[in-house]
């Protein structure tokens, strides 16, 4: 069971790299909130109740809720819907994609010891190096917000690698994917929204205090 959620969550990484509609983003965003619950619940056997019910709460209703609900928000606010024009070519995402995958598997060959979860900790890399891909090959700043997310469920799957029986551990990475989330939603819908028309990365330079 546990593999196969796992193997669906790489799936939903592959799915961003082709997707070239925001409203997928926000819908893949919200699913892997779903996929890292379940895979919290099934891994973390022996945790104490106060932390399962933060868990709980920060994989189900921030990452599969309140997340997915702000950034339709803000996707109605600002009528954004495709990705910009000059972003890389759909196939060449993929492959770059691929490409992410199959260094992450090498790399956790190669580097991982016995004391790290291996699966946990490909699934992991390869979460941020995607998210890294959405930044870079992406202009809109809806596609950067959401690469920072996927990012940040790699280091959530990160710390189930190395802390699946340090549950305090987990909730201070927890706590912190929080509080940036927040932060860099506000800052979007609250601020830049405000400001720019076109919604591109390059329109940062034109904005003054």
């Amino acid at each position: 069971m546990l593999l196969a959620l796992i193997i669906l969550y790489v799936v939903t990484l592959l799915y961003l790299s082709i997707v070239e509609r925001f409203r997928h983003y926000a819908s893949l965003v919200g699913l892997q909130g779903w996929l890292l619950l379940a895979v919290a619940l099934w891994s973390l056997r022996s945790i104490d109740w106060p932390e399962l019910v933060f868990i709980v709460a920060e994989t189900l209703v921030f990452k599969a809720i309140i997340v997915p609900v702000l950034l339709y928000n803000i996707i109605r606010r600002t009528g954004i819907d495709r990705v910009h024009a000059a972003s890389v070519a759909t196939f060449n995402q993929l492959l770059l994609s691929l490409v992410a995958l199959l260094c992450s598997i090498v790399v956790t060959y190669y580097l991982a010891d016995m004391q790290i979860d291996r699966v946990f900790f490909g699934v992991a890399l390869y979460a941020l190096l995607s998210g890294m891909l959405l930044i870079v090959n992406h202009k809109r700043i809806f596609s950067h917000l959401v690469g920072f997310l996927v990012i940040e469920n790699g280091v959530f799957l990160f710390s189930m690698a190395i802390g699946v029986e340090m549950p305090y551990l987990i909730n201070i990475a927890i706590l912190l994917d929080i509080l940036m989330s927040v932060l860099m939603l506000g800052l979007f819908a609250g601020k830049i929204g405000r400001r720019l028309h076109d919604f591109n990365s390059d329109s940062l330079t034109s904005l003054k205090d």
